[in-house]
């Protein structure tokens, strides 16, 4: 049972999406912008977050990370949110300092490198081990 739980809270992890961002009011965006294309480097970085659960350590650093990042708004840097209507997932690679050594998106594209330049040298609360596959869900 323990074991599921932490396979499912590491899983919700995933897709919570960063509160406090800015607001999609007054955009630009067109109504059929396509999607941006896959980035195929993304599903790597997915499976080594993955592998690193269960853990007890891990999932307590999932919910710890999340409220440093809404907290200190690392996603507001660089107004990204508005580039795009669609959403972005980065993976941060930490260091067991908790500094992003690496960050990689879902997708390619103006957005997503925006949010890659915007995490490129943010600091977070060191992880339980390293390195540390960190997503986060941008809308």
């Amino acid at each position: 049972m323990k074991t599921n739980t932490l396979k499912i809270a590491a899983a919700s992890a995933v897709m919570l999406i960063a509160t406090g961002c800015s607001t999609m009011g007054g955009s630009s965006w067109q109504k059929d912008e396509p999607p941006p294309p896959a980035n195929p480097n993304f599903a790597a970085e997915m499976n080594k977050f993955n592998a690193q659960f269960p853990n007890e350590k891990a999932t307590k650093y999932e919910e710890v990370s999340l409220n440093y990042n809404n907290s200190k708004k690392l996603d507001e840097r660089g107004n990204c949110h508005d580039i795009s209507k669609h959403p972005v997932v980065i993976v941060l690679t930490l260091d067991a300092t908790g500094k992003v050594t690496r960050t990689t998106t879902d997708v390619e594209g103006k957005k997503a490198e925006c949010f890659r330049q915007a995490y490129a040298e943010a600091q977070l609360p060191p992880p339980p081990f390293a390195p540390y596959q960190k997503p986060i869900r941008l809308r």
